[in-house]
């Protein structure tokens, strides 16, 4: 809990300095690395991205990383029956699906984190129950390892099975802004509003970069 709440508050700080300067950070890790440039060595930075994927989303339609080439997108990771803090998220995550409806450069992805339940059917009326249509705002499921890989390796967030919870799974409430170059650029409490409130804005910031 201390590392979440700490996550939490870093992100906070830079999402506020970010506004000032009308730039978001960059999250992730990130390694110097070496390049030739006009005969001169300079050193570049390289960041965390997120790799290539293979999902299917409610439609029993086949999404991948090219789906988001080109757009910046918000991420989540959740699952159908869940009552806790699932129901939350996804109340606050159709403000920004309203927010930006009409805007083709926007997009979400929620990851279903049941393999074995939450078939495209299943979301399918999830979304519907929502309000959600079109293909901006997907639903996706896949092989459990590859879902719970990408989760705890690229967009950072926790998701585990656990016996000894009433539904079997925990997972962390994070709503994950990615860029154009597929980079980590800000992590919000999707069960807080304003946090959420704060995500609408960094969005608008985030597309302005693009912009320049």
């Amino acid at each position: 809990m201390k590392r979440i709440s700490y996550f939490l508050l870093l992100t906070g700080l830079l999402s506020s300095c970010a506004q000032k300067e009308q730039k978001l950070p960059i999250l992730g890790s990130r390694e110097p690395v070496e390049k030739t440039v006009d005969g001169k060595t300079v050193v570049d930075t390289v960041y965390q991205t997120i790799p290539s994927f293979k999902f299917i989303n409610q439609d029993s339609v086949t999404v991948t990383e090219k789906d988001f080439d080109n757009v910046v997108y918000v991420a989540d990771f959740f699952f159908t029956s869940c009552t806790s803090i699932c129901p939350v998220m996804h109340r606050n995550m159709l403000k920004v699906y309203h927010a930006y409806k009409n805007n083709p450069g926007v997009k979400i992805l929620s990851h279903s984190i049941d393999s074995k339940y939450d078939t495209p059917s299943v979301m399918k009326k999830y979304a519907k129950k929502l309000g959600v249509t079109g293909n901006q705002w997907q639903f996706v499921n896949g092989p459990h390892d590859e879902i719970y890989n990408i989760a705890a390796k690229n967009y950072l967030v926790s998701v585990e099975e656990d016996g000894n919870d009433p539904q079997n799974y925990i997972h962390q409430g994070w709503f994950v802004l990615i860029d154009k170059q597929k980079r980590l650029r800000g992590a919000y409490d999707g069960t807080n509003p304003q946090q959420v409130n704060q995500l609408i804005k960094d969005i608008q910031v985030l597309l302005n970069e693009y912009k320049h």
